[in-house]
């Protein structure tokens, strides 16, 4: 399925619509999709924020929470926010304790310097547009605050690369086809065209303050994790 990816003006709304359709699949999808790697991907974010006993890690993007859970599993207080509603109540069932609030990674609803942490999975892409969701990472941020986010890639390997695009352009649209919502499941693969690549990206968090930035790849480049902290000028 051809999709069409949409503009700057329309993306926010395409993606909230996108998001509150598929949230009640959105679990059995991922795990699904991913034959269960997510969920050891986003432990190695949580890992890489090296949080400590009630410090204040923002989910953001949150979906469902099962960052948000892991946060707390770990000894911090998750704080998960998500533009979308459909997301936010499936948060809600299925951890109904959970701290959340509905917001966008451009405008988030804390004070400057006010959280130790930040997590992100899967979801820069789907921001309008990554500088600015940096920028806001970094005043809400403590100074020495850390990110972790975890996001798709493209492997490095040309054989790899190929297999990886076939499963990940062709199977999964036609399995969220089937399970839930063709155009969204054909929308995320083709939404990786909105990434920047490393060079850029790593450009983009030097400029909103962040240093000590590392980039691991995952399953053989499938996805990545780059963590990084706030400078003393960010």
């Amino acid at each position: 399925m051809e999709v069409t990816l949409p503009t700057q003006a329309e993306k926010r709304r395409v993606v909230e619509a996108m998001f509150d359709r598929i949230a009640p699949r959105y679990d059995r999808m991922n795990a699904l999709i991913s034959f269960g790697a997510h969920r050891r991907w986003k432990r190695a974010a949580v890992a890489g924020l090296a949080v400590t006993p009630g410090a204040v890690i923002v989910d953001l993007a949150c979906g469902t929470g099962d960052l948000s859970e892991e946060i707390t599993r770990v000894g911090g207080r998750a704080l998960g926010v998500d533009v979308s509603a459909g997301m936010l109540r499936e948060a809600r069932l299925r951890t109904p304790a959970m701290e959340l609030a509905r917001g966008d990674g451009a405008a988030l609803p804390f004070g400057s310097d006010t959280v130790d942490g930040i997590a992100c999975g899967f979801a820069l892409r789907n921001f309008v547009q990554i500088g600015p969701v940096f920028r806001e990472m970094a005043r809400v941020l403590r100074p020495g605050g850390r990110i972790a986010l975890v996001e798709v890639d493209r492997p490095a390997n040309a054989l790899v690369r190929r297999a990886h695009g076939l499963y990940f352009e062709r199977f999964v649209p036609w399995l969220g086809g089937m399970l839930s919502d063709r155009w969204a499941y054909s929308y995320l693969p083709s939404s990786a065209a909105y990434l920047p690549d490393a060079v850029t990206m790593r450009a983009l968090l030097v400029d909103a303050g962040f240093e000590g930035i590392v980039k691991r790849r995952l399953m053989a480049g499938a996805a990545q994790l780059l963590t990084a902290r706030k400078g003393p000028g960010g």
